[in-house]
């Protein structure tokens, strides 16, 4: 089996302040076209910084694809977008091998790379693609390649997926596999704007006025906070908190909440505690902090762990929220 290698970019020692001033910009950025959901932008950020995946749940029209595409403006980076479909096939995701003839007439297979390969791609509507598609993401998701006719395809980097889907009763959806569900770093609920929040949506929409952005951020810079983030330390009763916090979604651990053993059948894989851990490590920079606190471990919590937890028959029969589940191991769960 051969491998297809892309050169790296080395970039110089980035400053915590210098990680700042680039989020901040980001923010600031996003700002200019999605309005409220500062905690949603915050988190879409994190995951971007952690070089994970992020899952955004909400009903159609709450923005979910614009912010994804403001992000893509704020970089300086190659985007690309994936519209699922039922007929969509992971050939259309991947990328296939088409038979080309040279000037000299000489037949031969080249790969023919498909929208994955970007550096920030947004998966839109993944739960409208059948399962056999939406599995075509296990891979590249979790190793950052692409297996095709024994050739591996690696990803440029930084290589995030940031996937939409609408809340699972909705006619024409498909719930995403286990496995794919726990490639997500975080899966984010996007709320319904306040009333205040909705003024400025329609001044801002039906004004004809259309705020433009800028790239403020490169690849390079991106693959420095990343870097950053990795380095900073966490004392170890800290990360103990988050481990045991983890050991809780389990319902045949002594940690376990009675909730939890009354409802859930499996808990959350080590990848829960990985992005809880990573994600604390990035509040903490946001924050200007170089410790991370127990406080950041629990903000991370809900948004890496809600979608890992896999219900018994009571749980679904009796439509237990798993954001409930997870505050009842938060508030359980002590400190020390």
């Amino acid at each position: 089996m051969t491998v297809s290698t892309t050169d790296r970019r080395t970039t110089d020692t980035l400053t915590p302040e210098q990680f700042r001033v680039a989020a901040q910009a980001i923010e600031e950025e996003v700002g200019k076209v999605i309005v409220g959901q500062r905690a949603l932008v915050r988190q879409v950020l994190i995951t971007l910084v952690a070089g994970g995946h992020a899952l955004l749940e909400g009903v159609p029209g709450l923005g979910k694809t614009a912010l994804v595409r403001a992000l893509a403006e704020a970089l300086d980076c190659k985007f690309g977008r994936i519209q699922f479909t039922p007929d969509l096939m992971p050939a259309d995701i991947l990328g296939t091998n088409i038979l080309v003839e040279d000037e000299h007439g000489r037949r031969q297979f080249q790969f023919q790379r498909g929208p994955v390969f970007a550096n920030l791609v947004l998966a839109d509507e993944i739960n409208r693609a059948t399962p056999k598609t939406q599995s075509a993401l296990l891979e590249v998701m979790q190793e950052g390649t692409v297996s095709a006719a024994g050739t591996i395809y690696r990803m440029d980097q930084p290589f995030i997926v940031l996937a939409t889907q609408n809340p699972l009763e909705m006619e024409g959806t498909y719930p995403l596999p286990e496995a794919q569900l726990d490639r997500f770093l975080f899966k984010l609920n996007v709320v319904f704007p306040t009333a205040a929040e909705l003024l400025t949506i329609v001044d801002r929409t039906t004004s004809g006025v259309t705020a433009e952005l800028h790239p403020v951020v490169n690849s390079a810079r991106v693959l420095e906070m990343q870097a950053l983030a990795r380095q900073m330390p966490i004392a170890e009763h800290v990360a103990a908190f988050a481990v045991r916090v983890l050991r809780a979604t389990h319902p045949d651990t002594p940690e376990s909440t009675a909730l939890i053993r009354k409802y859930v059948r499996y808990g959350a894989s080590p990848r829960g505690l990985q992005a809880m851990i990573l994600a604390g490590k990035i509040m903490a920079l946001l924050d200007g902090r170089f410790n991370v606190a127990f406080k950041d471990i629990r903000a991370a919590a809900l948004p890496a762990l809600r979608h890992r937890l896999i219900l018994n028959f009571d749980g679904e029969a009796e439509g237990i929220a798993p954001d409930a589940l997870v505050s009842s191991i938060l508030e359980e769960t002590k400190n020390e």
